[in-house]
């Protein structure tokens, strides 16, 4: 196995006037609808900037009117959910450029915020940013970014220049769950934060499994959001060969008390790969994994299938495989449907560790009651492009998956891009997000776009279904992985994909890859 990886304000409640002894519905208060002042009626001047930036920089909107930062942190366009963390700002300074302007203007605001900072970076305050999230629901905020050079005693030698200018929005949904991701940093290991934190806490490590464990990885949940599932192995190379692991995701690191003698064996056979699990098969009585597992249980390049384990079994046959009659391929990257028995994967002539293909299509089959049945590919998804890491959307009705170009190993492939398409199959939606901001210098294909991963919930507001969407990717200046989250919107008639938010939470320096994003149950 190979790792890779939101109080409407009542300001004044006052009822409509009404002509003395004219009948009306004494009914409830209406909430205050704006203006609303989020913002404060003074710039907020940072202590790296001289007091006096405001007459500096003199008017809004003054000043050379291209030539200023470029802001890629965060992109315009970009959709944020409600609760998302405290936005943060960044840009590229242009020529000598050491002093800056951010001015974020809304038309159902007081005031404009304006900020003067000489850092290439500024967070918005936790109070401006709990205020404008509940108010601002899905109306422009237009950000500028102006630049200038200022000679450290008391004027501008040149600018200021306009930057990057245009707007942003806040969902009216917020973002559900929270994410768990494999690092590869300060030693092999799994670290996660609920969304909207501002840290990251570390949620297991390989010996908090058992003292001989040296990595984990390739990690899930359980539909009740209380254990973390794991591939383990007690080999420290690239995570071959693996056995099947379970404990809590709360920190206190308990291995499940249903697990049964028989099935602990089970777990315990080398070569299980990437563990899933179905709502549907998550009760007493009724507690089944799915793994990839090699056809001669031995070799881990060539041959895997999907295998499932009953995690209550009473004797050694508490196992079995997925019958896939039409395909004559080999299996990886299984998982199942939320809200039927339908079992997803990549088809691929020859398969290495359970995920690794070079040739990927994307396939269902039925689960049938453990037995399979007739598997049939996701027409659209297979394309003669390699096709793999396929995941449905929280209410089945998307797979979101990785393409990159045939013949090259979805491992760490630096071209994957992420797609959507359709369960039913149809054509499929890339996403904005595969896109950095183009004043990074970055460019897709070329940053490693992969492992998407869907968050637990899709939420409908406004005839709108909101689906939040996490992936890796290498696209910082270090091109170490990161992870970051994007928006899909479907409006019943078209899907609307945004540039990809950044979670400034997760250290900048750390190798983060494979993130989980369910109902984990985190301390």
């Amino acid at each position: 196995m190979r790792f890779t990886f939101l109080a409407a304000v009542l300001i004044v409640a006052c009822a409509p006037k009404h002509d003395a002894g004219t009948p009306h519905d004494a009914g409830p208060p209406d909430a205050f609808a704006g203006p609303f002042p989020d913002f404060p009626a003074t710039p907020i001047v940072d202590p790296s900037a001289p007091g006096n930036s405001g007459m500096l920089f003199g008017a809004p909107g003054t000043g050379a009117q291209s030539g200023g930062p470029c802001m890629y942190e965060p992109e315009v366009g970009t959709l944020y959910p409600q609760n998302w963390l405290r936005p943060r700002f960044s840009w590229v300074a242009q020529g000598t450029e050491n002093l800056f302007e951010v001015s974020i203007t809304a038309a159902n605001e007081v005031n404009p915020l304006v900020v003067y900072t000489a850092m290439t970076t500024w967070t918005m305050p936790a109070d401006i940013w709990t205020a404008l999230s509940a108010h601002l629901v899905e109306q422009p905020l237009t950000v500028t970014v102006r630049g200038a050079t200022y000679d450290g005693t008391s004027a501008l030698t040149s600018g200021p220049e306009i930057g990057t200018s245009g707007a942003i929005q806040i969902a009216a949904v917020s973002a559900p769950g929270a994410i768990v991701y494999w690092t590869t940093s300060h030693g092999t290991g799994f670290r996660g934060f609920h969304i909207g934190d501002e840290t990251v806490q570390t949620v297991a490590t390989p010996t908090d499994d058992a003292s001989s464990t040296l990595c984990i990885g390739c990690h899930s949940s359980t539909p009740d959001g209380k254990y973390i599932a794991y591939s383990l192995t007690d080999d420290a190379g690239n995570g071959d060969p693996a056995m099947l692991g379970l404990m809590t995701s709360d920190g206190t690191h308990a291995k499940p008390p249903f697990v049964s003698a028989a099935a602990q064996p089970l777990m315990a056979r080398l070569n299980q790969e990437l563990p899933q699990f179905s709502p549907l098969h998550w009760q007493t009585g009724d507690r089944v994994a799915l793994n990839m597992f090699p056809t001669d249980g031995v070799t881990q390049n060539g041959a895997f299938a999907i295998m499932w384990t009953d995690l209550e079994a009473t004797d050694p046959s508490g196992t079995g495989f997925i019958a896939r009659n039409g395909d004559a391929g080999h299996a990886a990257s299984a998982s199942f449907a939320h809200t039927n028995d339908t079992i997803l994967y990549v088809s691929a002539p020859t398969v290495s560790s359970g995920v690794t293909v070079t040739a990927g299509d994307i396939w269902t089959v039925p689960y049938g009651n453990r037995m399979g049945g007739s598997a049939a590919p996701v027409m659209g998804a297979n394309t003669g492009a390699n096709e793999y890491y396929p995941t449905f959307s929280p209410d089945d009705k998307y797979i979101a998956y990785d393409v990159a170009p045939g013949g090259q190993s979805s491992y760490a492939n630096v071209d994957a891009e992420v797609y959507v398409i359709p369960s039913s199959g149809g054509t499929p939606v890339r996403l904005t997000a595969n896109d950095p901001p183009a004043c990074t210098g970055a460019m897709s294909p070329g940053v490693e776009n992969s492992w998407p991963k869907w968050a637990p919930d899709a939420t409908a507001a406004n005839g709108k279904t909101y689906y939040w969407l996490t992936f890796s990717s290498t696209r910082d200046a270090a091109a170490i992985p990161q992870l970051y989250v994007t928006p899909i919107v479907d409006d019943g008639t078209s899907l609307t994909t945004y540039p990809a938010l950044y979670l400034w939470n997760q250290p900048a320096d750390e190798h983060n890859h494979t993130p989980a994003w369910d109902n984990f149950q985190l301390q």
